[in-house]
């Protein structure tokens, strides 16, 4: 049992569960872009644009790798070549961002000085300051599918839950404000963890991978809808 334990406790965290990663490769200092290879995040781990945020999609949006910062962007952010020490000074494919510090050329559009709302804060940056993040399934009405998502409830936003379609997107594409909402546990077979939130007539379902994991989402989630944000809160609450 516990090494049962420690393996889920590994697989539910940001090095594994966000990143994915197969080595311990950290990711690349800013100093050291074209020095070294990078780390490439996984296909499979994005469905948007790691840059503008636009949807991949099969035909007109299709993946590719930033050779500097190994980010998955769209072909229209990976238009720019930069030569890169560590491939023998040869041109290579980089973002627009990597493009910039590489070469020192300044560009007519510059994103980087937009304000980003809420939704546009990426997964990973989310789910490193988080009270609790994983996969989750949201069912459909009949109970019976449901998308499968990244769930978080951010330290800085607490009382919200962000759905992100995959654990290294860079824009969440719903939110649920938690507030004034029931948690409710779900009675079902040993293969499916459910539990709902609950508010009037609206009720969201959702499907865990553990028990374990279903608790800690029902008990993080109750706390938010009352309104707790602090561990210290909860005590207080708990106390004479």
């Amino acid at each position: 049992q516990d090494a049962i334990d420690r393996k889920e406790k590994r697989s539910e965290t940001f090095k594994t569960a966000v990143h994915g990663l197969e080595t311990d490769t950290p990711a690349l200092k800013t100093e050291e872009l074209g020095l070294r290879a990078p780390q490439w995040v996984r296909d499979n781990l994005v469905t948007m644009c790691m840059r503008c945020k636009e949807p991949f999609n099969a035909i007109t949006r299709r993946r590719h790798h930033c050779r500097a910062c190994g980010y998955v962007v769209c072909a229209r952010c990976s238009d720019y070549k930069a030569e890169l020490q560590y491939d023998g000074n040869r041109p290579n494919r980089v973002c627009q961002e990597c493009y910039i510090f590489l070469t020192g050329h300044t560009l007519l559009e510059d994103r980087e000085g937009r304000h980003k709302g809420i939704l546009e804060k990426g997964a990973a940056e989310v789910s490193n300051r988080s009270l609790l993040c994983s996969s989750l399934q949201l069912m459909d009405k009949n109970g019976k599918g449901g998308t499968r998502g990244w769930f978080v409830i951010p330290q800085d936003d607490p009382l919200v839950l962000y759905i992100y379609a995959a654990p290294q997107d860079v824009r969440a594409h719903t939110s649920i404000p938690l507030l004034g909402y029931q948690v409710r546990d779900v009675a079902q077979s040993e293969s499916r963890h459910l539990f709902q939130l609950v508010q009037s007539r609206q009720v969201f379902t959702f499907m865990a991978d553990t028990e374990e994991l279903k608790r800690r989402w029902m008990r993080a989630m109750a706390r938010s809808a009352a309104g707790i944000t602090h561990e210290e809160e909860e005590e207080e609450e708990a106390g004479p």
